[in-house]
């Protein structure tokens, strides 16, 4: 391990952006290229603010932004260190995260999106969750918000991970995104109702509500999101993904959330908004949640699928307390339940900070992928959506989008398109790059092969 280096940073009081996410984002950079590598021990934070001539408020920032994000660690009494970015594999000690067996077959390299990576896992902390689960004796009667000790557990963690203050008076346990979206419809949309999906959007979103009746009205997204001017005047329900826009990959800016939801208060509708995967983030600050800007007006849904997997069938569904009583009434009466067991070992996982030390370690290992997919296809193609989520998309022209999927997939490399994202006919085109779920190494072999297809076909 190398000790201090001094760092060649250069800041710029001439930019619109704040010095502490000008330094933030050179540690970043600096970290992903090798100029700071794994174990290497920072500056103090008080000589790295007299070396940049700015205040230690600054420094001290940037430093906890990237903590946050799973960049450094702080070793007490020792100083503030790079963290372990090394990918060979080292013996497994007490608590540390161990590599399941991969998946068959291997020569197979998946870049579709909507799976996390779920092969490195903290398997003590995973053993302690589930131990203490079976300590408890089994449940009788279901809380049909779920358990009371989770729900304020959970309000935490979106306190922390998302900036928002909420109570356990605002939380319903779900068993994912796809249960949250079934109780909005069930209390929301009368059968005949019309109901508001992101196109291209989410699949599932449109089967749900489709399933309880409504009719699916498709609404126009952009780089940015949702298209708010021309929305409906009678949906009861639109759906949308403002955190990273699902598949093209847009930040609704903070303006057009603001329309948004003048246009819900003026319609009386009921935004629903999935924020599916919104605790990653690259390179750039955290959008206030949609349900923080306006709570009358929006009912917020999270998952753990993308943060620590799809399997474990835990999510949560924030409104306001009049809302959740009458969903959490329809949910006893059509017998929908969250398994106890699972809310008690998730419990366990975020009263101990096992979850949050996922989280930070997650964030690091994206990164590094989705700096890879910009470094290898940027040059041959316009990526959207990669300061967020776990997944690009990568734009093409149409007739060129068929034939490079037939070619990755002779190659062994699997991808997805807009195509079947889109609800009606598609108007954009291109591949969604997904790099949650495949190894960096594969990852980078992937998008080499990928960028040679897009060369050749151009």
């Amino acid at each position: 391990m190398r000790t201090h280096v001094d760092l060649p940073v250069s800041l710029s009081r001439d930019s619109a952006e704040p010095l502490t996410a000008q330094l933030a984002g050179w540690l970043r950079r600096a970290m992903l290229d090798g100029t700071l590598a794994s174990g290497e021990r920072l500056p103090s934070t008080r000589a790295l603010a007299a070396q940049l001539a700015v205040s230690r408020t600054v420094v001290t920032e940037a430093y906890q932004q990237l903590y946050a994000e799973g960049w450094l660690d702080g070793r007490h009494g020792s100083g503030t260190f790079v963290a372990d970015m090394e990918q060979a594999p080292r013996p497994p000690e007490r608590g540390a995260y161990v590599p399941a067996p991969p998946p068959p077959p291997a020569d197979v390299i998946n870049l579709t999106p909507g799976d996390p990576w779920v092969r490195d896992y903290d398997a003590a902390a995973w053993k302690r969750a589930w131990r203490r689960a079976a300590e408890l004796p089994p449940g009788d009667s279901p809380d049909p918000y779920g358990l009371p000790r989770l729900r304020e557990l959970l309000a935490d963690h979106l306190r922390r991970a998302r900036g928002m203050a909420v109570g356990p008076e605002n939380i319903l346990v779900t068993r994912g995104t796809g249960n949250g979206l079934d109780l909005c419809a069930l209390a929301l949309l009368a059968p005949g109702a019309r109901a508001g999906v992101e196109d291209p959007g989410y699949r599932v979103a449109r089967t749900v509500f489709a399933a309880r009746g409504a009719e699916v009205v498709p609404c126009p997204v952009d780089e940015d999101g949702v298209i708010v001017d021309g929305l409906p005047g009678d949906l009861r329900v639109l759906y949308t993904t403002p955190a990273h826009q699902y598949p093209l990959g847009g930040r609704l800016p903070i303006p057009r959330r603001e329309r948004l939801l003048a246009w819900a208060r003026a319609t009386d509708a009921t935004v629903v908004e999935d924020d599916y995967d919104a605790e990653f983030r690259y390179d750039v600050a955290p959008l206030p949640a949609l349900y923080g800007l306006d709570p009358s007006r929006v009912v917020l849904l999270g998952t753990l699928s993308k943060i620590l997997a799809p399997d474990v069938g835990v999510g949560w569904l924030v409104g306001e307390p009049g809302l959740l009583a009458r969903i959490a009434g329809l949910r006893e009466a059509v017998g929908d339940r969250t398994s106890g067991p699972v809310q008690q070992a998730v419990a366990t996982l975020l009263e101990r900070g096992d979850l949050d030390r996922h989280l930070r370690r997650m964030r690091l290992e994206y990164a590094r992928r989705r700096a890879a997919v910009v470094e290898l296809l940027g040059p041959v193609c316009r990526l959207r959506g990669d300061t967020a989520g776990l997944h690009v998309l990568a734009e093409l022209p149409a007739d060129m989008v068929p034939a490079v999927v037939e070619r990755a997939a002779a190659r062994g490399v699997l991808l997805d398109s807009t195509r079947r994202h889109h609800h009606g006919e598609p108007r954009l085109h291109g591949l969604v790059i997904g790099y949650g779920s495949a190894s960096l190494t594969d990852v980078r072999r992937g998008c080499r092969i990928l960028a040679g297809l897009i060369r050749e076909a151009r």
